[in-house]
């Protein structure tokens, strides 16, 4: 498994027709930096709009997964991406100049071809992954599909696929190493029922579909009527139906294609994660709609995981900074509002501090004294007092100042705290501290979850009543 980052030596292009729109596209993939990601870029609109490939740039997972920033969009990525994905391409700027990828023969395979006539680079930067640590599942009861994620040392996926069709049956597919994307997913094509045209039809998409770039699978009989209608539709050739199975002239590439397609999409739409993952994913019966549902799930364990990297460690046999005693001295607050027991960190960005919750607080004997919990508000105001710990130890006299709230934005409480739990209580600067005005970013931990978070903004003023700011803090 390669750690680095990864992008293209050379640009390269492919072209083709959009499966729904049926208008000619040529992609082009561009090298990119490190940390640029996936990124679309709509050469043919005027202003040439970069569309980052993120599962929040989602607007319609109808038949394809759509992206779109502002005006501008590009439909049917889920191909592209999972070529990309599958090579292990990290960072690459694809220029497109049409609103629909190209479909091609419906599978990857031309993608990764491209892409390896470009060639892969390593670059000199760690690739930040996904790590699954605890099974994360999703289920839509409509649908009856299950996505699971797993721990595994590295990305693996199953999926499962059944569609009552006596034609398909019950399918499943597996992939156990990235290795092995190039020759047992990427040629994989997309497949269709019979039935399911004249519905798609009518939904003006499939205009530039034909039998060379889907499997279409009869799964029940149609009379010639009904075909010659279906063919004048589509603008193509009629054809004869004479039993169930796959219309195509050329034999299946492998005898649970549908099911491997299944698996690529999924690649592709978990790519919009914006990582890659290090997991185990089972899916069963999946789809767009259920893919994008569980990348969302997926991003927002990863966001909470990336903001936990930054947890600091606390060792209770470290020398502390402050004690409580020395806290005193420079904080107005006295029992029982003193929230802070100890300083284990502090420079001139950021702070630490610790709080041990005890069952002796005051405030249990009325907050919730038969389920005793730790109030939110009073983890803020432990934050606080941190922050003012920070901000204070940069003053000249730091004993002569005091810090007072005046703006708290975007909190979040997450995980309870109660009695027995030594709460992290870390204060990080987000801009220069300016005219006294001191803005931070708040996190408190116990173990290895984030309980509280937010934006605390506060007011340095020299001891005596405040103007303009909260006299409580």
């Amino acid at each position: 498994m390669n750690l680095n980052q990864q992008t293209i030596k050379k640009t390269v292009s492919v072209e083709g027709t959009g499966l729904h729109t049926g208008k000619s596209v040529t992609l082009t993939f561009h090298p990119a930096p490190v940390n640029h990601g996936i990124k679309f870029q709509r050469v043919d609109l005027e202003d040439q709009p970069v569309i980052k490939a993120d599962v929040s740039r989602v607007i319609s997972t109808f038949r394809g997964t759509t992206l779109k920033k502002d005006h501008a969009q590009v439909s049917t990525v889920e191909h592209t991406l999972s070529a990309l994905s599958g090579m292990g391409i990290d960072n690459v700027l694809i220029e497109i100049d049409g609103p629909e990828a190209p479909i091609l023969d419906g599978s990857s395979n031309s993608f990764v071809q491209v892409l390896e006539e470009a060639g892969v680079e390593e670059q000199n930067a760690p690739r930040e992954y996904f790590e699954v640590t605890e099974p994360i599942s999703y289920k839509d009861e409509v649908t009856g599909t299950e996505m699971l994620a797993l721990p595994a040392d590295e990305f693996q996926i199953t999926t499962l696929i059944d569609f009552d069709s006596p034609v398909l049956g019950q399918q499943y597919a597996s992939l156990l190493s990235l290795r092995d994307y190039r020759n047992e997913i990427a040629p994989s094509r997309t497949f269709v029922f019979l039935h399911e045209l004249d519905n798609l039809i009518n939904h003006n998409l499939i205009k530039g579909g034909n039998l060379d770039n889907a499997l279409v699978i009869v799964d029940r009989l149609m009379s010639q009527e009904e075909l010659d209608l279906l063919a004048k539709k589509l603008g193509r050739p009629s054809v004869k139906v004479e039993k169930e199975g796959i219309l195509n002239t050329a034999a299946l590439k492998f005898q649970n294609e549908p099911a491997r397609h299944k698996l690529l999409d999924v690649i592709g739409d978990l790519t919009l994660v914006g990582v890659p993952i290090k997991g185990k994913i089972v899916a069963t019966k999946p789809g767009h709609t259920a893919n994008i549902e569980f990348a969302k799930i997926l991003k927002r364990h990863h966001l909470e995981q990336r903001k936990l990297r930054g947890k600091p460690k606390y060792d209770p046999n470290q020398e502390v900074l402050y004690d409580v005693m020395e806290i005193a001295e420079l904080l107005p607050h006295r029992y029982p509002f003193l929230l802070v027991d100890k300083i284990i960190e502090l420079s001139d960005q950021h702070v630490v501090g610790i709080k041990n919750v005890t069952f002796n607080e005051s405030f249990f004997q009325g907050h919730f004294p038969g389920n005793p919990v730790f109030p939110g508000v009073l983890q803020i105001e432990a934050l606080a007092q941190t922050g003012g710990i920070l901000a204070l130890s940069q003053q000249e006299e730091p004993g002569s100042w005091d810090t007072y709230f005046i703006k708290i934005d975007n909190t979040k409480f997450k995980n309870k705290v109660v009695p027995g739990d030594t709460l992290i209580l870390k204060m990080e600067l987000t801009a220069p501290i300016r005219r006294g005005i001191v803005q931070m970013y708040g996190t408190a931990y116990v173990g290895n979850k984030i309980t509280a978070e937010g934006e605390l903004t506060a007011q340095i003023i020299k001891r005596g009543k405040p103007e303009g700011a909260e006299a409580g803090e």
